[in-house]
């Protein structure tokens, strides 16, 4: 055996270095619960790497750090920065990149090492032999063409739902901002009217003493005190609740909003007009999740493009050694799959039925945006009309209060007149604030009909390629 004692054994130890030479490795990273909750108390918009980032998408420099006040943009950039969402848009999008990877890969040739012993080979002759087949694997019908193809369709796919996502992100920041900016006015304006109500409810108990007025009439006055009070404490909850929904949807722990002061800039006012119709169409066209949808129905093109190629059987060369009596015998085979019995006429089947499925679910999804777009313009363009009658309501008691406080300083007008008209001014603007919020939601609806930030302008997604610094927030 002396043939295999050195060759053979020299031959099989390089064999196996160089097959493992470029192996992976493995490197822990466990997870904890304890670690993940600490890791989020902890985030806060004093980060410095957060500035860092802020500082890339709008371009320009947070000095004093962190700013004075938190707009949407901002607060956008902060939650594409914290939110995990994204983080696990990210990861899936990683994991369609490395199916590319997988689908490039070739397959291996193998090789078998076969030693045997001939009990009755003749005397002077030694009996051990070696049989060594290889098998090298050769695809046809450019099967791993269509197999990179349909994972590169699929990563660009993933890669459209990180645009997805992080719209998704924005537009729950920006909900949820508006409901602070809702709640903040509210409470406002109730408490002007609870004290004016306040002071109504002093003339009348003074005009009580003075047997002006009877009880009835101050009890009701008093109720309606009563009522306004009740109801600053009932928004002052809900401008609690909405901050928390802010922190949430921010990705930041509800501490971490405290002291911060919020910006409401971008719902003071509306646009003027929203888009014309080309162009939201060409934002419609642009819009990530068809986008996502169309390179998906272009990987089960690829895919059924493969599994018709599979009709093809592949080669495979079986070059052969042999060690026979001392004498050296080269072999040189062909094997191929005989398709015979079956020609993939099933996974064929699947693939065209997967292919009609996902085009179909292309055009309910760009019929299901064009209907979304239809009705949240339509809702926009009535709660422009509501907010317009508001306004005029409220212009209507500005100069009626105005009128009445020249009146008062003339002292031709009585204050509990004044104090009405004043009342009065407040339940209007009220009115006024509420049409606001809903023409605000209905032009945040458009937005998210297109997927497109119309106002403010402004960085607020992000690419694929743009990502935050790594944050450990894992055990090591």
């Amino acid at each position: 055996m002396s043939f295999l004692s050195r060759a053979t054994v020299i031959a099989l130890r390089l064999l196996i270095f160089v097959s493992c030479a470029g192996c992976a490795t493995f490197h822990p990273q466990p997870l904890s619960s304890s670690q993940i909750t600490s890791a989020f108390e902890a985030r806060t918009l004093h980060n410095p790497e957060l500035k860092a980032f802020l500082g890339a998408n709008l371009h320009q420099e947070f000095v004093p750090w962190p700013p004075q006040s938190w707009d949407l943009t901002t607060l956008t950039l902060v939650a594409l920065y914290y939110h995990p969402d994204l983080d696990v848009a990210r990861a899936t999008a990683d994991v369609a990149e490395a199916g590319v990877v997988t689908a490039r890969g070739r397959p291996n040739p193998s090789i078998e090492i076969a030693p045997g012993y001939a009990s009755n080979s003749a005397p002077g002759i030694t009996p051990w032999l070696l049989h060594s087949p290889f098998d090298i694997p050769i695809e046809t019908a450019g099967k791993r063409g269509y197999r990179i193809t349909q994972a590169t369709h699929l990563s660009e796919a993933a890669r459209f739902t990180i645009t997805t996502t992080a719209w998704q992100v924005r537009s729950r920041v920006r909900k949820r901002l508006l409901d602070v900016y809702a709640a903040t006015q509210t409470e406002a304006l109730l408490h002007s009217q609870q004290a004016v109500r306040e002071e109504i409810v002093t003339f009348m108990e003074q005009r009580l003493a003075a047997g002006e007025i009877s009880r009835p009439e101050l009890t009701l006055v008093r109720l309606a005190l009563e009522q306004t009070r009740l109801a600053v404490h009932d928004v002052q909850k809900q401008r609690a609740e909405a901050r928390a929904q802010l922190a949430e949807a921010l990705g930041l722990p509800v501490d971490a909003l405290a002291g911060a002061v919020l910006n409401f800039e971008a719902f003071e006012h509306l646009p003027a007009a929203l888009p014309t119709q080309e162009g939201w169409r060409q934002a419609l066209l642009n819009r990530p999740d068809l986008l996502a949808a169309l390179a998906e129905y272009a990987a089960r093109e690829s895919a059924l493009q493969l599994e018709i190629a599979k009709q093809y059987p592949d080669f495979h060369l079986n070059p052969n050694y042999e060690r026979d009596t001392e004498e050296n015998k080269w072999f040189l085979g062909l094997s191929l799959e005989l398709p015979v019995l079956d020609r993939n006429e099933g996974p064929i089947a699947e693939a065209e039925a997967r292919r009609q499925e996902t085009a179909a679910r292309v055009r309910s999804l760009q019929a299901g945006i064009l209907g979304e777009i239809d009705r949240a313009r339509a809702g926009y363009e009535t709660a422009q009309q509501k907010l317009a009658t508001a306004d005029a309501f409220l212009s209507a008691h500005a100069r009626q209060q105005q009128s009445l406080r020249a009146l008062l300083t003339a002292g031709e007008a009585d204050r509990l007149d004044f104090l009405a008209a004043q009342l009065e001014f407040d339940v209007s603007a009220r009115v006024r604030l509420d049409a606001l919020v809903t023409a605000q939601q209905s032009f945040g609806l458009f937005e998210d009909a297109i997927q497109r930030p119309l106002s403010p302008p402004g960085p607020v997604l992000v690419t694929p390629e743009v990502r935050p610094p790594a944050r450990e927030e894992h055990t090591q």
